[in-house]
């Protein structure tokens, strides 16, 4: 019998969604676009990028480009064996990929779909951690719990362990050296794992390298350290991870033969690159006893020379964000030439004894980038040295990610807002709809939608936590869990108030509950009833910031008395991409309560404006510029200039008192607003109005976009015009200079 028409380009298709090159066999883009994609990175004039990051966020459940085409064309499998695993992985297979703490791997994932979706020539490398960060769990009397699970990148989707050319059987491995305090090396080994981030047409994608340091070849201390990100168990080995990365940066392009002239540093977790690039060059200048010919004078020259091809981006203001190391403790794992850089370009002022790594990364590059106009301003404060370098290019996020499949349904309709998945700009055009009848119903209908399934996700894990009760010794930790009345659970269409961020003392998860009389005063005079949906991870050695998630846990009951039940607060453990998605989404607004200026940027309210939800925020990070007097949410408390000296996290500076009462200012007029119905239409307007305000500006496309003239990128004129478009919507850096 003959295969039917429909099955002969089904089967067509999935074969030109293979293809292959010298270190492995891929599904998700054809031959063409691999070629197209590995022949930019290794182009003999350098015109690409490496993207250097700690940690790198791309769960399957928030963004699957290729399952979602086999889904769209009802494809559950292949007559060919070999496609068929691979379609079958893709639809069914493992969707987390626990390669992430917080933000900044968010960001640094949302950055990437947005290159892929721009097409622009960049690479990605971190490293892979065998246990991931670690997974929460909270107890209502102990608080945060946290176990290390294994994850297994071979059955991932999208995800190929690199063979050495011509020998499948043989993963490759590339050679990395450290040394010991006598300079002796002590060779590592990292197995090269590829991460395809492939964009919604299937027509591009950026690689993303990770480096597996836990194979067989390397020392046992090596591979301890390569098992969970950010593990703080010892100064050696947080200082060990940062080496992993930087030092594996060079060998890996080489291996690969991939010749990007620039290196972007997204944080300077991997700084270690400028050592080896440094000592690289007077290698090349003086042959191998460099270490002894080269003078201070001439590590200074090769210095500034390697910083023409650095970009950097500093992510925090707070100290405890900056990698200090001790002197001594370098030397365990950095050859004495190294030293030498260090005590060259690394000195830290409040600490004579130790190495400032975010130091030396300011000092090498061509572009150093905060991530906010009011974090430019900052971190010149902090380094007033090198002030004149600094500028902004404030972050956003991939609005294709974010986006809830109501709201698109909702925005795809739109005539007005035609294009808005390939040009985020579009929302500009949104302006019109404030005041369309028809858009302001169907946006309305697909809130309430999201809402219940906000609504319902919480419920279902309620219920699954009072189960639990019967099974493990875990004390849920939600009181509601403890409840079984029908008024424990929570009802859609309540005002529901959303908090979902790392937990850390000066983003002050618990700042609105510092006094509940006074938070509940309208609730109660009016009988308005709100959610509180709290979600978020303290680092397993953050004491402080475990304590307040205990804190705001503690609060529940007395929430749940003192308003009669109307206010029900909900802590949703083990935070992570998918439930992130769900509650920016879901909630009716998003508080952001840090410490000004402690907050570099926030995108977690960005995503909430991209579907269409409103901020209550500090003036702080991204909200500075994205609350545009009040047209797109609500501002509360400290608001006058920065001053470096409020660069601290010591709780009695933190603004406790006078930023709750500022907040308890504005809490009746908002929830008034939602509940009374002759002022709902104000309240919804400043939900649509983030459409045009917000989804135009603090999108990742605009974002790549600004990155892309500090790459300095040889670009079709095609691209060129597109990216320009882009940067068009906004600028981060009006003061910038190309």
């Amino acid at each position: 019998m003959k295969k039917s028409a429909a099955l002969v380009d089904k089967d067509q298709l999935l074969h030109e969604m293979l293809s292959a090159n010298r270190w492995g066999t891929y599904f998700g883009v054809s031959q063409k676009v691999l070629d197209q994609v590995w022949n930019k990175l290794t182009a003999p004039d350098g015109n690409s990028v490496a993207y250097i990051t700690m940690e790198i966020a791309a769960d399957r459940d928030v963004f699957h480009p290729v399952r979602d085409r086999l889904q769209q064309l009802d494809i559950t499998g292949s007559t060919d064996p070999r496609v068929d695993g691979f379609v079958k992985n893709f639809l069914r297979g493992p969707e987390k990929i626990p390669n992430y703490g917080g933000g900044l791997g968010v960001l640094a994932g949302d950055t990437l779909k947005s290159m892929a979706d721009c097409k622009l020539p960049v690479v990605a490398i971190s490293l892979l951690y065998r246990k991931g960060y670690f997974n929460q769990m909270v107890d209502s009397k102990i608080g945060q719990i946290s176990w290390s699970g294994n994850w297994e990148p071979e059955k991932t989707p999208s995800i190929y362990l690199l063979h050495a050319p011509g020998n499948p059987d043989l993963p490759l491995e590339v050679k990395i050296p450290f040394y010991d305090q006598d300079d002796r090396e002590a060779y590592a080994y990292a197995r090269v794992w590829l991460k395809m981030e492939i964009n919604s047409r299937l027509d591009y994608f950026v690689p993303h390298l990770l480096l597996d340091y836990s194979c067989p070849s390397s020392p046992e201390w090596i591979r301890s350290a390569a098992q969970n990100l950010y593990d703080s168990s010892s100064e050696k080995v947080k200082i060990t991870q940062r080496r992993m990365l930087g030092a594996g940066v060079l060998p890996t392009l080489r291996a690969l033969g991939i010749t990007s002239s620039t290196v972007h540093l997204n944080e300077q977790h991997g700084v270690a690159v400028l050592l080896t690039q440094i000592a690289g060059r007077l290698a090349e200048q003086y042959g191998q006893d460099y270490c002894a010919r080269a003078t201070d004078q001439d590590i200074l020259t090769t210095a500034a020379e390697v910083a023409d091809s650095i970009v950097y981006t500093i992510h925090t203001p707070v100290k405890a964000g900056h990698d200090r190391f001790a002197k001594e403790l370098h030397l365990a794992v950095g050859h004495a030439f190294c030293q030498r850089i260090l005590h060259l370009l690394a000195q830290d002022s409040d600490n004579p004894a130790a190495f400032n790594f975010t130091t030396l990364a300011m000092q090498v590059n061509r572009a150093t980038n905060s991530v906010s106009r009011l974090h430019k301003e900052v971190t010149r404060q902090q380094f007033p040295q090198f002030a004149d370098k600094i500028t902004a290019v404030t972050n956003g996020v991939h609005h294709l990610t974010w986006i809830s499949p109501a709201k698109a349904e909702v925005y795809d309709s739109c005539p007005e807002l035609q294009n808005w998945r390939e040009d985020p700009g579009a929302f500009k055009n949104g302006l019109a709809l404030k005041d369309n009848k028809h858009f302001r119903a169907f946006f309305k209908v697909a809130w309430q939608k999201d809402n219940r399934i906000l609504t319902d996700y919480v419920n279902r894990m309620l219920i699954a936590h009072r189960n639990q009760m019967q099974e493990t010794w875990i004390d849920p930790p939600n009181l509601l869990s403890h409840l079984s009345d029908p008024g424990s659970a929570l009802q859609p269409g309540v005002f529901t108030i959303g908090f979902a961020r790392r937990f850390s003392t000066y983003k002050r998860a618990d700042l609105i509950f510092e006094d509940i009389d006074e938070l509940l005063k309208p609730v109660l005079a009016n009988d308005w009833p709100v959610n509180f949906i709290f979600a978020g991870k303290a680092h397993p050695h953050d004491e402080p910031g475990k304590a307040l998630i205990k804190m705001v846990i503690d609060c529940q009951a007395e929430l749940f008395e003192k308003s009669r039940g109307m206010a029900k607060l909900v802590f949703i453990p083990n935070y992570d991409m998918a439930i992130a998605k769900l509650m920016v989404a879901g909630v009716h607004v998003w508080l952001n309560s840090p410490k000004r200026p402690l907050e570099a940027s926030g995108t977690s309210g960005m995503k909430a404006a991209m579907n269409g939800v409103p901020n209550i925020s500090i003036m702080d990070g991204w909200w500075a510029e994205g609350y545009h007097d009040g047209a797109t949410g609500w501002k509360f408390g400290y608001e006058d200039p920065v001053d470096s000296r409020n660069l601290h996290e010591n709780r009695e500076g933190l603004l406790y008192k006078e930023d709750s009462a500022s907040f308890y200012g504005i809490f009746p007029e908002i929830i008034e607003s939602f509940y009374v119905q002759d002022k709902f239409p104000a309240f919804l307007d400043r939900a649509i109005m983030n459409l045009p305000l917000n989804c135009t500006i603090f999108n990742t496309h605009r974002m790549v976009a600004e990155y892309a003239k500090r790459y300095r990128l040889k670009l079709s004129a095609p691209l060129a015009n597109r990216l320009a478009k882009f940067r068009e919507n906004y600028v981060s850096d009006p003061d910038y200079r190309s």
